[in-house]
């Protein structure tokens, strides 16, 4: 069951993640669902984001870039789902040192398609690093590419 202030906390992550990240702003990033139970980020085509100007395929660069958001966004609701007693003070502070230690990307297939949804579950939540899969689909369903991220969460 989530707490008040896990709702509260992770709402306030969801607006800084979704609209004071100048670079996701440029990409157009917008978080359409942000909970304990599961992270969707959505990325819309557009002609700045292509990589492959003679296939019209989204950069890898941008793909890589929504794979991280979304696993940093889901490591972190792991974290907030960790405990009930958390403080926002105490979530505030972890939220300043999440920071991403490594993640592999594998391309799965050219990026095609006009809407791209990054989601993202836990593998393992720890008190300082944390390991999360995510995946990206195209609005048709196809599996574009998925990724492995640790995360540093405290």
């Amino acid at each position: 069951m989530t707490s008040s202030i896990q709702a509260q906390v992770l709402a306030q992550v969801a607006e800084v993640f979704d609209k004071h990240v100048p670079f996701h702003n440029l990409l157009g990033l917008s978080i359409t669902r942000y909970d304990i139970d599961g992270v969707e980020v959505v990325v819309n085509m557009k002609p700045e984001l292509i990589g492959n100007i003679h296939q019209n395929i989204l950069h890898g660069g941008v793909a890589a870039t929504i794979l991280d958001v979304v696993g940093g966004l889901t490591v972190f609701a792991g974290l907030v789902a960790s405990r009930e007693d958390w403080n926002i003070e105490e979530l505030q502070q972890r939220l300043t040192t999440l920071g991403t230690i490594d993640m592999r990307i594998d391309y799965l297939r050219p990026g095609r398609g006009k809407i791209f949804t990054g989601t993202g579950s836990v593998i393992r939540s720890g008190n300082r690093v944390s390991v999360c899969r995510m995946e990206l689909h195209n609005e048709e369903g196809t599996h574009i590419a998925f990724g492995t991220g640790t995360y540093m969460v405290g």
